[in-house]
C-alpha cells in the first residue's frame, strides 16, 4: 500500500460536468425572508411543521431519463412522499453527503476522466432551503477513478472519497463556505483476493470515520480488507494505522460498513459472498475483531445475489442488509451485549435491484432505491421488532442509488 500526500494543481477553466444551476439569479434577503414566511404559513395552515417532514435527496446514475440529483419532501407522520422534482443536473451523481452545518451536499461524480484527467469528481453544491434546489459551487478531482462514495467529518472540515476504479481513497478539505480544495491526500491500495472476475485489484468502496473520528475505515472489495487509517481533520491527512486492516473472508467483497450507535461494534457488508460481518471495535486501537458472519439470504435461495447496502437503526436495536437479486431488504436484530445477529425475516423491496436505502433520524421509516425499477418505496418500521412494512407510498425516480435526509430549517 502506497500512501502519498498529493497535492494536484487546480486545472485552469475545469470542466464542469454536464452541470445546470437552479435559482442562480440574486435574491435579496427580503425576498428571501418573505418566501420563507410565506411557506411557514402555508405549512401552518395545513397543521404542518417542520419538525413534520425532511427533505429527501436521490443521488442516481445518469441514464435512461436520469438527469442528476432529485429531491421530494418525506411527511414524518404518514410516510408520503412530495411530488419529485429535479434538484440538479450532473453527470453520475452516485452517492451524496451532507455538510454538518451548513446548507451544503456534496456528490460523487462517478466517471472515469475529469477536467482533462484520469479520475473523478466530487462536487460540492448548496441547498436552496425554501424550495431544495441545488446549486454548483465548485467540483475538484476525486484523486481517482470511479468514485463511489462520499463522507464529511463532524466538523465540515474535510469530505472524504472512497474511488473504486482507482482503488484509493482521498481527503479533500473544505473552505469555511463548504467550497471543496484539492486532495490534501490520496492513499492507493495494492494487492488482489481470490475472485478473478472481481478482485484482480484494489476496489475501494466506501469511506467511513470512526465516533471519535481519529479513524477512517475503507471498506475494499478488491482486496476483501475493511482498511484502517489515523485520520487528521485539522492536516486534511490519512496515514496507516496498527493495526492496519480488518480482513474479511477470501472472496467476501466488503463493500459498505455501519458503526453501531453505542461505538462498540460494526457491522460490513459483503457484497460477493451475501454476508454481514459483526465486529468489535477497540477505540484505542482503531482496530476491529471478527464476531460473527450471518448470510443476509433465507437457507432456501439458490440464485444469483450481491449485497449492496447496511443500515443500523438509529435506536441501535436493529440492522438491515439489501439483497440485489433476492430483491429483498434483510431484517436482523442486534444482541447489544454481544454484537451478534439474529435474523428477523426479509422483505421484498418493492423492485428490482435495491441498490441503496435509508432510515430516517427518527426512525421510524425506511426509504429503499431500487435501481432497475426506477422506484423509492416507503416502509414503516414497527418498533418492536423492526419488521419492515409498505405504507403505500412509491416515487417513480430514474436510476436511483442513493438516499439522503435534510431536516428543514427551522427544524435544526
Amino acid at each position: 500500500m502506497n500512501i502519498g500526500n498529493r497535492r494536484r494543481p487546480c486545472a485552469s477553466g475545469m470542466l464542469l460536468i454536464a452541470v445546470v444551476l437552479f435559482g442562480c439569479a440574486a435574491v435579496s434577503a427580503g425576498e428571501q425572508q418573505a418566501a420563507t414566511a410565506a411557506g411557514a404559513a402555508a405549512a401552518a395552515a395545513e397543521g404542518r411543521t417542520s419538525a413534520d417532514w425532511l427533505w429527501v435527496y436521490f443521488g442516481t446514475y445518469t441514464r435512461g431519463e436520469s438527469k442528476g440529483i432529485y429531491c421530494a419532501k418525506l411527511d414524518l407522520r404518514t410516510g408520503a412522499l412530495s411530488d419529485l422534482q429535479l434538484a440538479a443536473e450532473l453527470v453520475n451523481p452516485s452517492f451524496l453527503a451532507m455538510h454538518p452545518k451548513l446548507p451544503r451536499l456534496y456528490a460523487c461524480g462517478e466517471v472515469g476522466q475529469f477536467a482533462g484527467g484520469k479520475g473523478g469528481a466530487v462536487s460540492a453544491l448548496a441547498i436552496d432551503e425554501t424550495t431544495g434546489r441545488l446549486s454548483l459551487l465548485n467540483q475538484q478531482s476525486s484523486g481517482g477513478a470511479g468514485p463511489c462514495h462520499v463522507a464529511v467529518d463532524r466538523e465540515g472540515r474535510n469530505v472524504l472519497v472512497a474511488n473504486y476504479g482507482g482503488g484509493s481513497a482521498a481527503v479533500l478539505p473544505l473552505d469555511d463556505q463548504g467550497r471543496l480544495k484539492e486532495p490534501s491526500c490520496v492513499v492507493q491500495h495494492t494487492g488482489s483476493s481470490v475472485n478473478p472476475a472481481r478482485q484482480k485489484g484494489p476496489h475501494a468502496h466506501s469511506v467511513n470515520l470512526s465516533p471519535d473520528e481519529r479513524f477512517a475505515f475503507v471498506a475494499d472489495l478488491g482486496l476483501d480488507k475493511l482498511m484502517i487509517y489515523r485520520f487528521d481533520s485539522a492536516a486534511g491527512t490519512l496515514a496507516a494505522n496498527d493495526p492496519p486492516s480488518a480482513a474479511m473472508a477470501p472472496g467476501a467483497g466488503p463493500r459498505h460498513f455501519a458503526m453501531h450507535p453505542s461505538g462498540r461494534f460494526a457491522f460490513v457488508i459483503n457484497e460477493l459472498n451475501s454476508t454481514i460481518t459483526s465486529l468489535a471495535f477497540d477505540a484505542a486501537s482503531g482496530g476491529f475483531r471478527a464476531i460473527e458472519s450471518v448470510s443476509t439470504l433465507p437457507a432456501e435461495f439458490d440464485g444469483r445475489n450481491t449485497t449492496a447496502e447496511v443500515v443500523v437503526h438509529p435506536g441501535g436495536r436493529f440492522v438491515y442488509g439489501s439483497n440485489r437479486g433476492h430483491d429483498t431488504i434483510a431484517v436482523f436484530a442486534v444482541d447489544e451485549s454481544t454484537g451478534r445477529l439474529t435474523a428477523r425475516g426479509h422483505t421484498p423491496s418493492g423492485g428490482r435491484t435495491p441498490r441503496n436505502f435509508a432510515v430516517e433520524p427518527t426512525g421510524r421509516f425506511l426509504l429503499a432505491a431500487n435501481q432497475d425499477s426506477d422506484n423509492v418505496v416507503v416502509f414503516r418500521i414497527e418498533p418492536e421488532s423492526g419488521a419492515l412494512k409498505a405504507v403505500g407510498v412509491e416515487l417513480k425516480v430514474p436510476v436511483p442509488v442513493c438516499v439522503r435526509f435534510r431536516a428543514a430549517a427551522s427544524a435544526r
